[in-house]
């Protein structure tokens, strides 16, 4: 890490925009996948922990230790209160601490968190910590090499819903750990109209008017796949325009005819390669749903000391 961090309770999830309630099913339902093969978790967490039978078999019940979250590989980290509400679920009297938070740049061998406690309950955890916080960070990982690669163009890296199911929150917060944007979280909170929409209610216009009419206050996104369509679709009114697998050369005249009169973002077909040629076309935003569908995981690790 670039600085030594002030250990912290690594658990805080202000400033995520992780509900309480979203962390704690996700916690419940990863711990039941490995621990109970998705029955309910016990409640007590001795009960829960003790369905490890490896570690109850092994491991003294009163044993003691400190564990170190670790970064086997440098990136950008990300879901770090998550992992550590895993280890507090099954050891409610650990104490957890953070020498790195969401969003740091962090290099291979750097500790993350440091949990103490009972062992079996370490243990336990161990697996379902390093899948989140894993995960996560990779997501972050990449997005952060996307945001560099168009840094001082003033175009946005944003994400998209191809997410993985039950864990969109925690990949879109990820995505903003790395220095990018949520898009849209669902079909509920922003209306975009894409060709087979077109398709149903007859033509770009119509399709805008009727989105209109049913929720005026939503954003209204068209997907165009020409420069024509573009024209079309901001002159029906359109807020936001998705410039569908458009070479920079076409990019950059649609951006021009648009002139300004809405939001405009390049998608389809995106590589790191080619991010800042893109981005210098003029675009507000490039739309990458490589960043949550094949990112691959941050490798992190967790070493137990004993005694």
């Amino acid at each position: 890490m670039s600085e030594v961090a002030t250990p912290r309770d690594a658990r805080d999830l202000t400033g995520t925009g992780l509900t309480e309630a979203w962390v704690a099913e996700l916690v419940e339902r990863t711990l039941a996948e490995d621990l109970t093969g998705g029955s309910p978790l016990p409640h007590a967490p001795d009960q829960a922990v003790a369905h490890d039978v490896t570690s109850a078999a092994t491991v003294p019940a009163t044993q003691r230790g400190t564990a170190d979250l670790v970064a086997r590989a440098d990136g950008v980290v990300a879901g770090l209160p998550v992992a550590a509400r895993v280890f507090g679920r099954l050891s409610p009297s650990a104490t957890i601490t953070a020498s790195a938070a969401d969003g740091d740049a962090v290099r291979r061998g750097d500790v993350l968190l440091t949990v103490s406690g009972h062992v079996r309950a370490l243990l336990a955890a161990e697996r379902s910590a390093l899948n989140i916080a894993s995960r996560a960070s990779g997501i972050a990982t990449a997005t952060r090499a996307w945001v560099d690669a168009v840094a001082g163009t003033g175009a946005v890296v944003l994400d998209t819903r191809k997410t993985t199911p039950g864990l969109r929150a925690l990949e879109k917060y990820a995505v903003r750990c790395g220095g990018g944007s949520n898009k849209r979280m669902g079909l509920y909170d922003v209306a975009m109209i894409k060709d087979n929409h077109v398709a149903a209610a007859g033509s770009v216009a119509a399709a805008v008017a009727a989105v209109r009419e049913r929720a005026p206050r939503v954003t209204v996104q068209v997907e165009a796949d020409t420069v024509a369509q573009a024209v079309e679709a901001v002159e029906a009114g359109a807020d936001f325009l998705l410039l569908d697998n458009m070479s920079p050369a076409v990019l950059r005249e649609a951006v021009a005819a648009v002139a300004g009169r809405a939001e405009t973002e390049a998608t389809g077909g995106l590589t790191l390669a080619v991010a800042r040629e893109v981005a210098e076309t003029g675009v507000d935003y490039l739309s990458v749903g490589a960043l949550t569908h094949s990112s691959p995981i941050l490798d992190l690790a967790l070493d137990l000391r004993t005694g």
